[in-house]
């Protein structure tokens, strides 16, 4: 990691937070998405981090972005919410949509929202951390409109997207367990950031142009492009099918229907249910069977080369504690995009080079 450069949280923050600004974003927004995606970094999801910075400023510039803009509210029966996040930045669409979540559910014991039409949502884990932090249990099917980069089981070439799958469960006094994956083999955003570093990915992961194996990542990020293959073969396929239909169908929004029109544009749907443990009268159940299972799950005899066997959560916040104390690491690549990024906002490089030096 010769090449890289490692920056601390706060400056990285404070940097990402200065380019939203330049765009136009108020103080609120740019507060939301800066700590978001530093904290994707943080727990190691560099797919889904600051890197995706020059992608939310193109997006801004094509139009495909809304800055400044809040969730709308398109139907609400109290349990039943169904929300329009009307293009805005993902970071503060979901932030409000989890928080009406919330409220509801401590209500009524349960919401089932459906939201669409939010510009990129992130790391899923972040919604489900934040239904947690109310002490809530939360599960969530995300589909995403944007160029297709996921094959079907059997198929050779895109027809979706990576298509995340998340279920947050709050534990009292001890690390919650959230469980937040992609449905495709390894998340698109993490073959551009081996493009950006330049090293291949591993056999089984893609397919080329012609639907041919391939290790090079090239296939995920420049033209002719290939495809991510599923995790788990046809179950994983499966989950991203049903993602897709209730994620993009289902929550009010769009599922894909044909290729890319080309522009640099990210949009999720996401249907989540949001449940109270208290109010469905097994709270204190819930509390006591998870430690139950949780000390029988990791009670089994590591394997060879496995430290200790893990719940899921747990190395997201090993990763979080160590590059909190080392700073994060951005390849070269990745820090001179967002660079140029500040730049189509008027920001000046060596001014963003100050804020992080």
């Amino acid at each position: 990691m010769a090449d890289y450069r490692t920056i601390k949280a706060e400056p990285l923050t404070n940097a990402i937070r200065a380019i939203v600004k330049a765009g136009g974003s108020s103080d609120r927004e740019a507060e939301l998405v800066s700590t978001n995606l530093v904290e994707a970094n943080l727990k190691g999801h560099d797919s889904h981090g600051v890197g995706m910075i020059p992608r939310y400023v193109q997006s801004v510039v094509n139009g495909g972005l809304a800055v400044n803009a809040h969730v709308k509210t398109v139907l609400d029966t109290g349990p039943l919410l169904t929300l329009d996040g009307v293009t805005g930045y993902g970071q503060v669409i979901g932030h409000e949509a989890m928080e009406l979540a919330a409220e509801r559910a401590k209500q009524n014991g349960v919401c089932l929202v459906g939201l669409s039409n939010s510009h990129h949502i992130g790391r899923i884990g972040h919604w489900a951390e934040q239904c947690i932090d109310h002490g809530l249990v939360s599960i969530h099917f995300v589909n995403v409109i944007s160029r297709p980069i996921v094959a079907p089981w059997g198929g050779s070439d895109a027809r979706h997207g990576t298509n995340p799958f998340c279920v947050g469960i709050p534990r009292a006094g001890k690390d919650p367990i959230v469980l937040d994956f992609a449905t495709s083999r390894i998340a698109q955003g993490k073959t551009r950031v081996a493009h950006n570093k330049g090293v291949a990915l591993e056999p089984g992961t893609i397919i080329d142009n012609e639907g041919k194996p391939t290790t090079n990542p090239r296939y995920t990020v420049i033209p002719p492009h290939g495809a991510i293959l599923p995790f788990g073969e046809h179950k994983g396929s499966g989950l991203a099918l049903v993602c897709e239909i209730l994620g993009g169908a289902l929550s009010g929004g769009q599922v894909v229907k044909g290729p890319s029109d080309g522009k640099y544009n990210v949009l999720n749907g996401m249907l989540s249910i949001v449940i109270d443990p208290n109010k469905l009268g097994t709270g204190e159940n819930l509390a006591s069977e998870v430690e139950s299972f949780v000390a029988w799950h990791t009670g089994s005899p590591p394997g060879p080369g496995v430290e200790k066997v893990k719940i899921a959560g747990e190395p997201e916040r090993e990763t979080k504690k160590k590059r909190l104390a080392e700073g994060i690491p951005v390849d070269p690549t990745t820090w001179q995009e967002i660079l140029a990024a500040g730049q189509k906002f008027g920001l000046d490089q060596a001014a963003i080079e100050k804020i992080v030096s």
